[in-house]
């Protein structure tokens, strides 16, 4: 019935979209990943991961139940998406790409077998292929030994290039201005929804407006208050301010894929006397982490040495997480770099290059004076001597007591 159906094509439509980085920076991270694979004799890779397609091809997928890949070897490197996609992913993509189309459930496979002709070894994620993947691959490619280039991939991705941190910047810049601009909308009555999707569209204006042309997705903020602090994940909801409420404002512009975010505690009309001296205190906490990353530091020591301020306060059985975690591509569903995380099991140590946030937190259970989450987040790039703090949104109770 579909003999007459194309299967595999390439639709290449349009012309090369533009990338904020250039055909150098995308040729050296396609250069690390090759010099791996020659070290560890792999023929290819297939990468799978949001993230990974991301950084090494420039392109963001969009999964919705179907399956995406990228293909390196030595010589070529192919995005594999689907027909749904028309000829975004290649626009997007820096090198080749083919579609599959649906007209057979295994088309994404039948792709994957044309470009991993002749290939003995290849090296997947397996941080992120789900056993159910695993079976479909060795089903689809038998004989060929899967070895695995996730936490490798992750190593490369630390480090960020001069290319990549100016697009962090950016990104902390458009935070900065989208918390201005949602603070000043804030008052009594006004539901935490439309203060979030304010300083959303505040955020998707200004990245539309700072590239010639870039993709619009995935940008979102956070804002909480009252009970809802409690959790820094917490979702948005219609609760309504009041006042003397604690209120968390955290926006995350995502740009290309790259993450940056801004997260700061506040009050509305006024802040008791027991919640001020712990936000006082978990600012305290934040200035100090700020002061400790710098090239050498372990993630590890610098956990320690904060879990000494809360706990010379008694706080200390009240912190949610870590105190930070490394920057870039990556959002709340993709690309965590778990080997840079401010926490007391992590001992890596920091290298200049690398972007990571402070971001202590505390959270006192209502019932108990000062109920509330307490977070301030800022985003630092380490340097050669120290680190420099990119975040520019003011802090603590000097600053963000918002008027009634």
């Amino acid at each position: 019935m579909t003999q007459d159906m194309l299967h595999v094509i390439e639709w290449h439509n349009g012309e090369k979209h533009f990338s904020p980085f250039s055909d150098a920076e995308m040729t050296r991270r396609q250069s690390e990943a090759r010099a791996w694979m020659a070290a560890n004799d792999v023929d290819a890779a297939l990468f799978t991961s949001y993230h990974c397609i991301n950084y090494y091809s420039g392109w963001l997928y969009c999964a919705f139940g179907r399956k995406y890949g990228m293909v390196l070897t030595q010589d070529e490197s192919t995005t594999i998406s689907a027909g749904i996609d028309g000829g975004q992913a290649w626009r997007r993509s820096f090198g080749r790409n083919v579609t599959y189309t649906d007209w057979r459930r295994d088309n994404f496979y039948r792709a994957l077998r044309q470009l991993t002709a002749g290939v003995q070894r290849l090296a997947i994620e397996f941080d992120t292929v789900s056993l159910d993947f695993r079976r479909m691959l060795d089903a689809a490619l038998p004989g060929v030994e899967m070895v695995d280039i996730g936490a490798a991939a992750m190593w490369m991705r630390t480090v960020k290039s001069a290319e990549e941190q100016a697009l962090i910047r950016k990104g902390a810049r458009i935070a900065s201005l989208a918390a201005a601009g949602a603070a000043a909308l804030i008052r009594e009555g006004l539901p935490e929804f439309e203060v979030a999707s304010a300083a959303t569209d505040l955020m998707n204006r200004e990245i539309a407006a700072s590239f010639p042309h870039v993709d619009l997705m995935d940008s979102w903020t956070w804002f909480q208050s009252g009970v809802n602090t409690d959790g820094a994940h917490n979702p948005v909801t219609n609760r309504r301010v009041r006042r003397g409420d604690i209120l968390s404002l955290n926006c995350f512009p995502m740009i290309f894929g790259y993450y940056t975010a801004l997260g700061r505690t506040l009050f509305y009309g006024h802040v008791d006397d027991a919640s001020l001296g712990i936000w006082e205190k978990n600012v305290a906490v934040q200035k100090r982490g700020v002061e400790l990353v710098r090239p050498g530091a372990k993630c590890n020591e610098i956990a320690s040495e904060l879990n000494e301020m809360y706990r010379g306060w008694g706080l200390l059985k009240h912190r949610s997480y870590g105190y930070g975690h490394s920057f870039g591509v990556l959002s709340h569903y993709y690309g965590r770099e778990a080997g840079i995380e401010l926490r007391e099991d992590v001992q890596t140590e920091l290298r200049p290059g690398m972007v990571i946030s402070m971001e202590p937190m505390v959270m006192l259970p209502q019932g108990m004076a000062g109920a509330g989450g307490y977070r301030e987040h800022d985003i630092l790039i380490v340097t050669e001597s120290g680190a420099e703090k990119i975040t520019d949104f003011p802090s603590g109770p000097e600053h963000n007591i918002i008027r009634a």
